[in-house]
């Protein structure tokens, strides 16, 4: 089981900063001892001092790890039973403070794969609370959880892509891209909200000088390359599609809004030509990330995520994983618990607990 908590909240693992070429000199020194015995006491030795030291002033001949990963790297290494492993142990460290290995795909160091402990990769995520850190409110009802496109960003994108979003709603994928360091462009269709979520991304620091702009359209409609074309770009590596969940919220009197389609199937199409609209304007094999869950109707479940993730597979995108996530309350629930529980028993049917979150890359 994956517990997400608050991406940005305080922690309590602190930062071990080294310079580069003397880590990579002693690690270098272990390597050469002769036998285990003495390779164990040199160990000792850095051991006390990199697990103790203060925080380093930085620089560009600096490299940075989290304690426990080096804690737990030299605990393995001071395990081993013969001088060969102790030696690849020691090796496969030295590589964490080498020189990168990424894909073309985003910035993650896969030297250092093991430093990401925060990065997701089963597919049952449990979110205990949302992200509430910088400029995030859970003030709109039916809002995005922050830490999904924090997750979706880091995986499918590098600093200074291109990212969009056709429910921009509160603004959470803006913020949580100028905190990574990624453009984004968002789409809403509710003027007011757009008012506010242009207001709440201000109120967010931009150290990266990135660009996040929301334009008041109907995503079923709108074209996303003239968007991407107004800032002097062809493509962007990622888009996000957190829609309303048909009609168990109604968002707007707007009959565009999709919460007011007239049948299921209508709702479906609708999220089939946005997905569509922000085909074209995606990279080739870039990312479709799209969040949702089912609804009742009549006394049927209606599974509104799997038809909507056939209805993507159609616009031209390969399905690449589904994470289940946890949905413990609603606003609507939270208060009437009980009331939903003698309605699952006298009904016969089950208290939603889960969405999806469909990912999906784009066919070259």
């Amino acid at each position: 089981m994956i517990v997400m908590t608050d991406a940005y909240e305080n922690q309590p693992d602190p930062i071990r900063s080294f310079d580069a070429s003397a880590f990579d000199a002693e690690l270098q020194s272990l390597v050469a001892a002769p036998n285990l015995a003495e390779l164990r006491i040199a160990l000792a030795e850095l051991r006390g001092r990199w697990l103790h030291k203060e925080q380093a002033q930085t620089n560009d001949q600096s490299i940075d790890f989290p304690h426990s990963f080096i804690a737990a790297e030299l605990a393995q290494i001071n395990a081993a039973q013969t001088i060969e492993r102790a030696r690849h142990y020691v090796e496969r460290l030295r590589r964490c403070a080498g020189e990168p290995r990424t894909n073309n795909v985003n910035d993650l160091d896969l030297n250092r794969w093991k430093t990401y402990g925060d990065i997701q990769t089963d597919s049952f995520w449990q979110i205990e609370r949302r992200d509430r850190g910088g400029a995030h409110t859970a003030n709109y009802w039916g809002n995005f959880v922050p830490q999904i496109p924090n997750q979706m960003m880091r995986r499918y994108t590098k600093k200074g892509d291109w990212v969009l979003d056709a429910f921009a709603g509160s603004g959470t994928s803006l913020i949580e891209a100028r905190r990574l360091g990624r453009n984004c462009l968002g789409v809403e269709l509710q003027e007011p909200v757009a008012t506010t979520a242009r207001a709440t991304l201000a109120a967010e620091a931009n150290p990266h000088d990135t660009i996040g702009e929301i334009t008041v359209a109907d995503s079923v409609s709108t074209d996303f390359r003239a968007l991407l074309a107004h800032h002097n770009q062809h493509h962007a590596q990622l888009a996000l599609l957190h829609p309303p969940y048909h009609d168990i919220i109604r968002f707007s009197d707007d009959p565009r809004d999709l919460s007011n389609s007239t049948t299921a199937e209508n709702f479906i199409a609708q999220l089939g030509q946005i997905a569509e609209n922000v085909a074209h304007a995606l990279a080739p094999q870039g990312y479709l990330v799209l969040v949702i869950g089912d609804k009742y109707a009549r006394g049927e479940w209606l599974p509104l995520g799997f038809q909507a993730m056939g209805e993507v597979q159609e616009r031209g995108f390969t399905l690449k994983s589904i994470v289940v996530k946890n949905f413990d309350e609603t606003t609507g629930k939270r208060t009437q618990k009980e009331l939903w529980r003698y309605r699952a028993l006298s009904g016969g049917f089950f208290v939603f607990k889960h969405e999806y979150i469909f990912v999906f890359e784009k066919r070259a």
